[in-house]
């Protein structure tokens, strides 16, 4: 079953924090994400022009309107915008219907620009968020705003530690539990980039997707800490200051349990010939290794396709490279010298196909299927 994660936060009108980065980071991992929205912001990448907070009851009826009908399996708080609001939530989600359901709190307080979203009554009332939650996410400032990390702890959550805000050049990230220290804690090169805008929302709502989905807390916390990461890595480079990160790329990177298809290799004679046919198929190429024979190249959903001279026997499989636009694909490269076996063709299997072969003589069917490739009329 989907998992049906619950955002209580604000939103970002440059949708790079808040609601809508927690939006992306649910519907990418594979959850079902519903709002309750507390705040509206106008903000961009240079900062936090005005907030307004959404009266107490609006909060509350959003969550018992979604609770009510769909249910919540997690749930990811990040700016609850008053004292009022805080109490209020804290309250709702001790009641029965909720109170199975894992609570992740990122307490925010000062977004990545500078600015406070969080009063002193409002600081003081996230007591009761605390008590309520499975873990709690604050940055470095944040924590120290809530007394450290025995203050949080006292409340029996757990607690993220995270390195964002240090300085050095790698990023450790702690995790601690209420009279058992700390737990795990993961390092890794600080990435960087000054298009971090969401950073924190987008962990807390990863990690919520993870525990609705049933993982123990720690792996969810891993992955949700790769998500991050790749997101920054496919950050668009929007705006003038602390620009959105790239979730909606993070695609095809084994964040899923069970297999996946993501990387297929392919046996070539001519490294430069190998390598020049497929750049020119319009495929980004990422590895260049000449000395080994082999070379990686990124597709459009970031899956991998690589080339490996002398790795296997040419002709042995058929691999299928799709495109919506297939035809003007296929016009442009035949515009450009590419020889094609077959011109593009609807098949009785409901696909439209061409083909054609590399320099090494693989075989390569590049298709148009649309709905039919996972949802045909047969399938199981």
């Amino acid at each position: 079953m989907t998992a049906r994660i619950l955002i209580i936060a604000g939103s970002d009108s440059g949708g790079g924090a808040g609601i809508q980065a927690d939006i992306k980071t649910v519907t990418m991992l594979g959850g079902h994400a519903m709002t309750a929205i507390t705040a509206i912001t106008a903000q961009n990448t240079l900062g936090v022009q005005s907030v307004h907070a959404i009266p107490t009851e609006m909060v509350l009826a959003q969550i018992d309107s979604v609770v009510a009908d769909i249910g919540v399996d997690a749930v990811k708080i990040g700016m609850i915008g008053s004292a009022e609001t805080a109490a209020a939530v804290a309250a709702r989600l001790v009641r029965p219907d909720l109170a199975q359901a894992a609570v992740v709190f990122d307490p925010v307080m000062i977004a990545t620009s500078g600015s406070v979203l969080a009063d002193a009554a409002t600081t003081a009332a996230f007591r009761a968020l605390l008590d309520r939650a499975m873990v709690a996410t604050p940055n470095l400032p944040e924590l120290d705003a809530l007394g450290g990390e025995e203050a949080v702890l006292a409340h029996g959550c757990a607690l993220l530690v995270k390195g964002g805000h240090a300085e050095g050049e790698t990023v450790i990230d702690r995790l601690c539990e209420a009279g058992e220290g700390e737990a795990a804690r993961w390092e890794a090169p600080r990435i960087d980039t000054v298009h971090s805008h969401g950073t924190g929302c987008t962990l807390a709502s990863a990690i919520a997707c993870g525990l609705g989905q049933g993982m123990p807390l720690e792996p969810a916390i891993a992955r949700a800490r790769d998500f991050v990461r790749l997101s920054l890595l496919d950050a668009p480079g929007l705006g003038r200051g602390h620009g959105p990160m790239g979730q909606q790329y993070v695609r095809n990177d084994g964040l899923f349990t069970g297999p996946a298809l993501n990387q297929v290799t392919l046996p070539a004679s001519d490294y430069a010939e190998s390598v020049a046919f497929y750049k020119q198929m319009g495929l980004k190429q990422i590895v260049d290794s000449p000395q080994n024979g082999y070379a990686r190249f990124e597709a459009a959903n970031g899956v991998t396709l690589s080339i490996h001279v002398g790795d296997g026997v040419a002709g042995g499989a058929t691999t299928y490279l799709e495109s919506g636009a297939l035809d003007a694909w296929v016009a442009y490269l035949a515009r450009r010298g590419v020889s094609f076996e077959q011109m593009p063709k609807d098949e009785e299997w409901g696909w439209r196909e061409a083909r054609l072969t590399d320099p090494a003589g693989n075989r390569l069917c590049l298709y148009q299927a649309g709905e039919y490739r996972r949802y045909p009329p047969w399938r199981l």
